[in-house]
This record gives C-alpha cells, structure tokens and sequence, in this order.
C-alpha cells in the first residue's frame, strides 16, 4: 500500500530547520506574489523572515478565506466517550500513568450528553475517547455513531489509530470526518513523548492518514501539538503530509487543528512556547498556501485570539466544550483531557461571530444529500 512515509523519508528535521533560518524577505514576498504556491512557498510564509510581512499576511488570508468559504464559521462540540487510555504520553490527563477516576459512558449516557448539546442547537458532534482499544474499539464507536446519528447533521470522531476495514465501516455508518494528530513529526524523540503503549509506533500511526484515505472518509483532520517541538518544523512535515494527501486521495476535503499544549493532569511543560503572533501566522502560511484547507480553531485558545481570528483564516470553532466524558450533564468531576481557555457559552459564540459580520453555521449540509 503507498503511504505517506516514501515522502516523508526524503526530508530531515535537521534541513528544515536551517532552511527555514536562510528565508529572507525578498524570499517571503516572492512566494506571495506567486499565483500557485508550493509546499516550498509554505516554508517560506512560516519562516521567522514572514514575520515583518504579516500584516500582509493577514489581509490576504482573509480575502482568501472569504472567497473561497464566504463570512462563515461553522460552529461544531466534542463529546467525550471515555478517557480510559492504554498509552502513557507525557502531555495528556488522560495517561495510563496518572492515578484518576476512569470512565466510559453507557448508551444512556452518550444519549444525555447528546440532548444537552441538542439545547445548545448544536449539529455538528465530534466524538472523542481516549486510546483503549479493548474498552472502547471499533464496536463500541460503532453503537455511538448508531446512538447519535438521528440526533446529529455531521459527526466527526477522533479516537485511536484504526484499520482500513473499520475506518470504511465508520464511513458506512455514517461517520463524515476523522482526525487523527501525528503530535510531532521529530521521530528522533517521539518516543520520549509516547513511551509505552500502541501510540508510540511513530510509523503506525505516520499511515493512518492513508488508511483513511483508502476508506473513502469525506474528510480528513490533521495536526500537531504546538509546544512539544519546533512548531516551523513540525508544521512544515504537517503541510507536507496534506500536500501528500490531497494528491493521493482528491476526493476527500482535509482540516488542519492548531492545538497548544495545556494544562492538564501530570502534563510536562511546553518545550516551545508559541506567542499569539506566530499562531496567527502559522494560520496564515496555511491559508495563503492552500485556500481549500478547512482551518479549525479550539477552545484550548484565548477568548481574544479567538475573537480576532473569526476574520482572518478560520472556518470552524468549537464552542462551550468540555473535555472529560460526560462533562455537559452525567459526570462533570470526571477528570479533563485538557483545560480548555474560552469557557463561553455557544450562544455567547455565536452573537460574537455575528457581531464580526459573520455568519455562524450550526448545520451547512445534510447527510442525505451525500448519500451517507
């Protein structure tokens, strides 16, 4: 099967980086004067060079993002299932290490949960659990998205590395998009990140994108933990990986999340820490490079930030989220994934989208037009 790793074995982390220290102004403003951009023009607009030329940057971002998906932003929620994990990883609440109080939500439950985001007016889920395959595998996200699918316009899911056949039958039953973050692209010390458990298999998980390629998923979410690593370099081998994909699987749409490390439950500290200025313009290199991306903001981000970057590049935000498994209704002590930083209510979001001149969008397609 092809997969992404022939790609990625062509390039170092150690060239990139000093790529990336070469990159001049003139450099950066060639590649934004150019009609079709590279994944080079890319490198270009995340050097630390393309910071005299944000401002430019930004303006251009948003014309692109308002040609391209007009003055929207789709509004969508997690659901936690579970934070039961079989993986140790440094930077999460939910490791198999950390002594906490264990839990995975029973029909019922995914059931309460789903009603209270229903009163929020909510359509678009994103189903989540931690990584334990013997508790919470194919057959259990299976039931959820049986459970949820007449309550919900769009569910997307972001659980554990999957095989082929159980990413089509998730497709089958009803699953429109899949996320699955790489965390960091430095093989060197991805170990040191993910010692015990499946997780730490950097190759593994390097071609799930693939496998869900090859299951016909509509849409595709990619990503990296901003702060484990140089966010330049990580970032770069992300756009590489959707450059990869677009052209392997051009039937499917593609999302890129920002995620920065947070505070959670016996977390290590950020090893990078990334200001608001270099997130606005790591947005921006996607969004100038690639006008199609589906770009997704989080809560784990500031209600300032998040109030700024409605106009400048996003085209989706979570809103009111919680992030322990049955955090809106059946158990709110259980313990967070992470802390999230915007606590607002979705109807708060939505009068501060509305109030940007945009158009919050709780549901933009329905599952019988595409045959799902």
């Amino acid at each position: 099967m092809k997969s992404f790793k022939n790609i990625f074995e062509k390039y170092r982390w150690d060239e990139i980086k000093v790529r990336l220290e070469k990159v001049t102004v003139t450099d950066v403003e060639k590649s934004l004067q150019k009609k079709n951009k590279t994944i080079d023009d890319f490198l270009n607009f995340l050097s630390p060079a393309a910071a005299d030329k944000l401002e430019i940057m930004a303006k251009m971002a948003q014309n692109f993002t308002q040609k391209r998906f007009g003055k929207t932003i789709q509004l969508y929620a997690p659901l936690y299932l579970s934070n039961e994990c079989q993986n140790i990883c440094t930077y999460c609440g939910f490791s198999l290490d950390n002594s906490i109080k264990r839990k995975t939500l029973s029909d019922t439950e995914i059931l309460i949960e789903a009603s209270v985001l229903k009163s929020m007016n909510v359509n678009h889920v994103l189903l989540v659990s931690g990584e334990a395959n013997k508790t919470v595998g194919i057959d259990y996200f299976l039931n959820a998205v049986r459970l949820l699918k007449p309550h919900f316009a769009n569910i997307s899911i972001e659980v554990q590395p999957l095989s082929e056949e159980e990413y089509q039958q998730l497709h089958e039953a009803g699953v429109y998009s899949v996320l699955v973050y790489q965390e960091t692209y430095h093989q060197e010390v991805y170990k040191k990140y993910h010692p015990k458990g499946k997780k730490s298999n950097f190759g593994f998980r390097l071609k799930t994108p693939d496998r869900i390629g090859n299951a016909g998923i509509h849409k595709i979410g990619l990503g990296v933990l901003l702060g484990l690593e140089d966010w330049r370099i990580d970032s770069f081998f992300n756009a590489l990986h959707i450059d990869y994909l677009q052209k392997s699987y051009w039937k499917s749409k593609y999302s890129v999340s920002f995620p920065r490390l947070r505070p959670a439950e016996g977390i290590i500290e950020p090893n990078f820490i990334m200001e608001d200025k270099e997130l606005l313009q790591l947005i921006c290199a996607y969004r100038i490079w690639n006008e199609d991306l589906e770009i997704s903001i989080s809560t784990r981000e500031n209600e300032k930030f998040r109030n700024s970057i409605i106009s400048l590049g996003a085209t989706a935000m979570s809103a009111a989220s919680k992030t322990n498994p049955g955090g809106y209704a059946v158990d709110k002590e259980s313990l967070e994934q992470f802390e999230t930083s915007d606590e607002r209510s979705m109807e708060e979001i939505r009068n501060i989208i509305k109030k940007a001149g945009y158009d919050p969008v709780m549901k933009d397609w329905d599952a019988v037009y595409s045959g799902i």
